[in-house]
């Protein structure tokens, strides 16, 4: 099964610094309250205003972090030490957090950009430096939309894109497991009580724009939240025919017509994002019956995608990200 390697590691880590401060293209998310409001990306967002969107942005810290944290002798560990030496700081932290107290600021990057947020916290947090800490209060700030959101979502949301639950629960899972126990509770409880009875998942996908499996997403976060005995039960209910490759279309990779069309791109994050999914399923079922299955899934999915992380803006300022969850998870 294909891993991380330092080359790799390196490879990801030039593509996503090349790109994090970039100031355009930047596609903004922001309701415009006034003339005034009409300014470009950097001064609303003085960290996250690279890489196409705030959310890439995010996730792109998160990724050469890590990976500055997996391999810290590469040459690129240290250019992301120092470009979080000159960003990742209390004065441009205060900016991000200002953005947030703006009129009609309540619904931004929900779910999707505040778990990545607390992702790269949680990332932070395992460096020694003072990241962390300069990212905390913008950390507990979207704690806090959790915390106020989640009571009142009656429905889980099960799209395969930026608002589906499942996912962001899982990153957000991890951040509270070591920051905040009341959000740990309420995220299990939550999961337990939109998932646990869910039985024999049809998975009709992909959509023609989805890059994270609804069925896989929500698999990952009860394997997160079950004990290795409830989740085998769990998933052998969820996905009883998972040993015939049924359905059909967990198993195969979704094929990607125009990777210049920022929506069709979508399909590779799917491709990386289901081989990391099968990769933790696995994991947490093993050993397993279905882990061969798993892990020809799993490669068949790399071999789909893992070749275009570069080549094209439109995915490559995000999906290094997607192939550095799929090559080595969480």
């Amino acid at each position: 099964m294909a891993t991380l390697t330092q080359d790799t590691a390196a490879g990801f880590a030039r593509l996503t610094l090349g790109h994090l401060g970039r100031p355009y293209p930047f596609k903004m998310d922001l309701i415009l309250n006034g003339p005034e409001d009409a300014r470009p990306p950097a001064d609303h967002h003085p960290i996250f205003h690279g890489s196409f969107d705030w959310h890439s942005c995010v996730h792109g810290w998160w990724q050469v972090m890590r990976l500055a944290r997996l391999y810290p002798a590469m040459p690129e560990a240290a250019e992301a030490r120092a470009r979080a030496d000159a960003m990742l700081v209390p004065e441009k932290v205060a900016g991000e957090l200002a953005y947030l107290q703006r009129p009609g600021a309540a619904g931004f990057e929900r779910p999707y950009g505040w778990a990545w947020l607390l992702a790269l916290h949680d990332e932070l947090a395992r460096h020694d430096g003072p990241w962390a800490a300069a990212v905390e209060p913008l950390a507990c700030a979207f704690a806090a939309r959790f915390h106020a959101f989640l009571p009142k979502l009656t429905y889980p949301i099960r799209v395969g894109t930026h608002f589906n639950i499942s996912f962001a629960l899982t990153l957000a899972r991890r951040w509270a497991e070591a920051h905040d126990p009341a959000l740990h509770a309420l995220i299990e409880a939550l999961a337990r009580d939109w998932f646990l009875d869910d039985r024999d998942c049809q998975a009709w996908e992909p959509g023609g724009d989805e890059f994270l499996s609804p069925a896989l997403a929500e698999a990952l976060l009860m394997s997160r939240v079950l004990d290795r005995d409830a989740f085998a039960a769990w998933f052998a209910a969820f996905l009883p025919r998972a040993a015939q490759g049924q359905p059909g279309t967990l198993f195969t990779p979704a094929l990607v017509s125009d990777r210049s069309d920022g929506k069709i791109a979508h399909l590779d994050g799917l491709n990386l994002s289901r081989a990391w999914c099968w990769r933790a399923i696995g994991a947490a079922l093993a050993p397993h019956p279905l882990a061969p299955l798993i892990a020809r899934t799993i490669e068949d999915h790399l071999a789909a995608s893992l070749p275009h992380v570069a080549g094209d803006y439109m995915g490559e300022h995000w999906l290094a990200t997607f192939a550095l969850l799929a090559l080595a998870g969480d």
